[in-house]
C-alpha cells in the first residue's frame, strides 16, 4: 500500500494536470499581486504633487488603503461565492454589463484554458489590498531624507522605486513572495467553490485533487495522504528555494 501509492502518483494524469495548473498559478499570482501591491503603495506614497512626491504622498491615502484592504475582512468563502455570482453566465454582474452594452459575454466559468482566468484573477484581487498596506507601512519607515535627496537629483518615480524603494523593501517583498507562493500552491477553497476543478479538470489544483480523492466516490484515504505528502514537500521546497534565491545583502538605514 504505502509506497505503491507514491508509485501510482507518478503515473496519475489527473495529479500531473493539477500540478500543472498549480504551476501556472505559482507563476501568475505572486508576480501580479506583488507588482500591483508595489504599484498602488508607491502611488499612495509618491503620487503627490510633482516635486513633493515621496515626501507627502497623496491626499486621502488612509482612505485609499482602507478601500484596498477591504477584501481582507471577508472570508475566503464569501469572496469565492461573491465572484462566482459576478461570473454567473446568465445574471452575473459582468455578463449583464456586457449584454447592456450590446457585447457578447464569454462563458467565464466554462473557460477550459488551464487554469481558468476567473481563479487567478480572484486570487490576485483578494490579496493585493493586504500587500498595498504592507508595502505602504514598509515605505513609511524609510526616512524622508532619502527620498528628498533622490528628488533633488532629478530621479523619476519609476527610478526611485527601482533604485531606492525596492532594495530597501526587499526583505518585505521576499516574505510576501513566500506567502503568496504557498497560497498559489493551495488555492483549494477558491477553486473548489468557484469551479470545483471544472470544466473537464481545467481548473483542478492539487488541493482539490486531494479532497476529491479522499472524500469522493472512491474514498481513497491512503492515496489522498500520499498526495498530501507530495503537496507538503512541494510547498516546503518552493518556500526554501524562494528564500535562498532571493537572498540579498541587507540594506540598513538609520
Amino acid at each position: 500500500m504505502g509506497l505503491a501509492n507514491f508509485k501510482a502518483l507518478w503515473h496519475d494524469g489527473y495529479v500531473w494536470n493539477a500540478l500543472q495548473n498549480n504551476a501556472v498559478l505559482l507563476a501568475l499570482v505572486p508576480v501580479l499581486t506583488i507588482v500591483l501591491g508595489l504599484f498602488f503603495a508607491t502611488m499612495l506614497a509618491m503620487g503627490g504633487r510633482k516635486g513633493r512626491a515621496g515626501v507627502t504622498g497623496v491626499r486621502g491615502g488612509a482612505l485609499y488603503r482602507t478601500v484596498y484592504f477591504f477584501p481582507q475582512v471577508l472570508s475566503v468563502v464569501i469572496i469565492a461565492l461573491l465572484w462566482k455570482e459576478v461570473y454567473h453566465p446568465n445574471q452575473g454582474l459582468l455578463t449583464s454589463a456586457l449584454h447592456a452594452l450590446g457585447l457578447p459575454a464569454p462563458t467565464w466559468l466554462g473557460d477550459r484554458r488551464p487554469p481558468s482566468g476567473v481563479c487567478w484573477r480572484c486570487m490576485v484581487w483578494s490579496n493585493v489590498g493586504f500587500y498595498v498596506v504592507l508595502f505602504g507601512a514598509a515605505m513609511s519607515a524609510v526616512p524622508k531624507e532619502i527620498y528628498e535627496a533622490v528628488l533633488l537629483d532629478g530621479a523619476s518615480r519609476f527610478t526611485t522605486l527601482r533604485r531606492v524603494t525596492l532594495p530597501l523593501l526587499w526583505d518585505t517583498v521576499q516574505v510576501a513572495w513566500v506567502y503568496l507562493a504557498i497560497f498559489a500552491l493551495d488555492g483549494f477553497i477558491l477553486v473548489q467553490l468557484m469551479t470545483n476543478g471544472g470544466p473537464n479538470f481545467s481548473t483542478d489544483v492539487i488541493g482539490v485533487r486531494m479532497y476529491d480523492t479522499a472524500f469522493g466516490s472512491e474514498t481513497k484515504f491512503g492515496y489522498a495522504s500520499a498526495i498530501g505528502v507530495v503537496m507538503f514537500f512541494l510547498t516546503l521546497s518552493v518556500a526554501v528555494l524562494s528564500l535562498r534565491v532571493g537572498r540579498r545583502e541587507r540594506i540598513e538605514f538609520s
